[in-house]
Parts: structure tokens; sequence; C-alpha cells
């Protein structure tokens, strides 16, 4: 499914990321956690297309990513959320989800033809306030209208860049619940970046940590939650 390989990133003399290799496959959910300024965010914007590797390879099932641009990574089933919101707030919820899925019509027109609007509204408690301005929406369901708006692109690999943030833990335990669905519904690799560790512990297959740009360690949960290493950069501070 998603092949990173040797992935660096430089701004200036700053070095974002260094040598980075990870994989994920159909159905697997990975963390991404590490300290601030440990890469996470740049990471899954090369692999987004946002950014363009300094060197590397990236690619999905094949198809080449690598620094193609955010339009062909989406055109190639790669959707996502971002840290900071960016809904078009003037637009209504039913406008946003439709926006993503006019793009996977467009490109995929089959898996969109599989992809019915109203019923990932309601699915995700959003049929209620589908007319609504999304600018207008509560915080909750600010997140959850992205994460549907980049379901409505039918992903292949659905990136979520802290979706848990601001949440309470009745709202993240929820949460969790609801990737795992759309991981058994869609059969997408996830990757999650989340400084909430109960809800990475909770919801992953695999966690990958990072610290200053490198990979620290790669592996389950619990083998991640007892790495000494992992310990002393991370989980130590968090606790």
């Amino acid at each position: 499914m998603l092949s990173v390989r040797n992935v660096s990133k430089s701004f200036g003399g700053v070095h974002a990321l260094r040598d980075v290799s990870l994989a994920c496959g159909e159905s697997e959910i990975l963390g991404l956690i590490g300290p601030n300024g440990a890469g996470k965010s740049t990471l899954v914007n090369a692999i987004s297309g946002v950014l363009v590797p300094s060197q590397g390879h990236i690619a999905l099932d094949s198809e080449d990513l690598t620094g193609r641009g955010p339009e062909h990574a989406a055109h190639l089933g790669v959707g996502r959320t971002f840290q900071n919101l960016r809904l078009f707030p003037s637009m209504t919820a039913r406008q946003n989800i439709e926006v993503a899925h006019i793009t996977c019509r467009r490109q995929r027109p089959a898996v969109a033809a599989a992809i019915d609007v109203e019923a990932l509204m309601a699915e995700y408690g959003l049929d209620a306030v589908a007319d609504r301005p999304a600018g207008t929406l509560p915080y909750g369901q600010q997140r959850r209208l992205e994460i549907v708006r980049a379901l409505a692109l039918g992903p292949k690999l659905l990136l979520l860049d802290e979706p848990a943030a601001g949440m309470n833990d009745y709202e993240s335990e929820e949460l969790a619940h609801a990737v795992q669905r759309i991981r058994d519904r869609t059969r997408a690799a996830i990757i999650v970046i989340d400084h909430d560790l109960r809800f990475i512990m909770s919801v992953c297959d695999r966690i990958c940590v990072l610290d200053m740009g490198e990979v620290v360690a790669i592996d389950a949960p619990a083998a991640i939650r007892a790495n000494p290493k992992v310990i002393d950069i991370y989980l130590g501070q968090m606790n």
C-alpha cells in the first residue's frame, strides 16, 4: 500500500526528516508519535504532496507520489485532515463534503459511485447540521466534518493529523471507535498523528516513533510502551 523509502526534508540548514523509511498496509492503522518538532507533520505533508522531499521516494500502490503535489495525491486516493482545521467555512457542511466527492467522481468514478454523501453525514452525526455553514459548527462537529470530507474522496490512504486535539476523554474514545469503523468498512490504510497516548495506543496496530526527524522505533503498541529509548525521549515526558 504505502511505501516511504529514505525520505529526508531540509528547510535551509534544519533537517526536519532524516532518512525516514516506513510502510503502511491495507487496513492497517499506523500511529505517528514523538516530541514537538520530531517531524510528524512534515512527514504527513510529504506523503500528501504538500511538501517536496529533499530526497527519498514515496509510493501508493506502486504509484509515485514523490513531489507530485496534493492534487495528484488526492486523485490517487490520499485523503487527509489537518492539525489546524481547513474547512471551507462559508460553505455548508454538505457542500464541504460534496467538493471532495466531485474530485473522486472525476478521477475514480467507480469508487465515487459507491459513496453516499447523505449516508456519510448521517453515520457521523452531521445530517442535522448539513445546511449550516461549516464555520458556525461547534469544534467537535468541525473535526468530524473534516474526516467525513476526507472519506468522500474514497481514500486508499487516510492521513489524520491530530484528530483528537481538543477532545475530552469521551470524545476521543468515540473517535477511536470511528477510526476503526472507517478501517473495517473501507480497508483503507490509516496514519494517525496525535499526542493523546491513550487514543493512539487503543486505535493503532503499530506505532512509529520519530525524534529529531529520525525513526526511533516502529512496533506494536505494547512494545512501544515498554521500549526504553521511547520512554526516555517521549513517554517519560508525557507521564
